[in-house]
Order: structure tokens, then sequence, then C-alpha cells
């Protein structure tokens, strides 16, 4: 795969395997049928509600194609499990961030953004513009 060719990687994460998994299929769905990585990591590995360091890093070594992986969280604790990786240096790949934005919202624009060859400083914007999107 040449660079040209390459896509920023999407993490999807949130408490709950349900809750992740269903934004990662509608951000994919409504970009209309993303080019680019997209997973999710949601709960534990036994299935139950929480976030789990080691989905999350598997997770981004699976998007990764060397452009780098943004991660969207929902709540605090994903937020400190993903701050924890990114400070331990190498447990997600090189060029991955965690990015401010909505999660559902946030994904979309991502997914959109990457899936069109952004490169990760602006997926990342995209994702973190979401905040300014008036529902009323």
């Amino acid at each position: 795969m040449s660079d040209a060719e390459k896509r920023v990687g999407v993490v999807l994460v949130s408490h709950s395997a349900a809750v992740a998994e269903s934004v990662a299929q509608l951000a994919t769905g409504l970009a209309g049928g993303s080019t680019a990585p997209v997973t999710a990591a949601g709960g534990t590995p036994d299935g139950g509600l929480g976030t789990s360091p080691e989905l999350v890093a598997e997770a981004a070594h699976a998007v990764d194609q060397g452009a780098g992986v943004a991660v969207l969280v929902d709540l605090g604790s994903a937020v400190l499990t993903v701050k924890a990786l990114l400070a331990e240096g190498d447990e997600l790949p090189p060029g991955s961030r965690l990015v401010d934005a909505p999660l559902v919202e946030g994904a979309v624009a991502a997914v959109v953004a990457a899936s069109a060859g952004a490169d990760v400083d602006a997926v990342a914007r995209a994702a973190e513009e979401a905040y300014d999107y008036r529902k009323v």
C-alpha cells in the first residue's frame, strides 16, 4: 500500500461493546461505505461494562495503516485508559491520539474525513468540530 492509499484509522471506545459497535456501524454507514479502517473497543474482555486497555490497544493496532490512529471515547475511565496507553509510549501505534469529541457525531465526522484521505490532524479537527453542531 502506498502512502497515498494509507488512511487514518479510527477506534471508538465505549464502556459498552454494543454501543461501540453500533457507533462504528453508524459512522461507517453514514460515511457512504468508509474506506478508512474503523473498529470498536467496547466493554471488558468478559463482555461486561468498562474499558479494557488490552482491547483498546488491540483495536488501535488493527486499524493502523501508518497514517495515525484517531481514538474517540465516551466517558471518564475510557479517557483515562487511553491517556495511560499514550503515556506508556509503546502500547499504541505511532501517531495515535486521543480526540476530544462527542462520540457519535465525532465518529461520523472522523470516519468521513479519514475516508477522504485526511491526515490525523485533520481527522481530529473534523471530529472536534462536532461540538459546534447545534441541534436547536
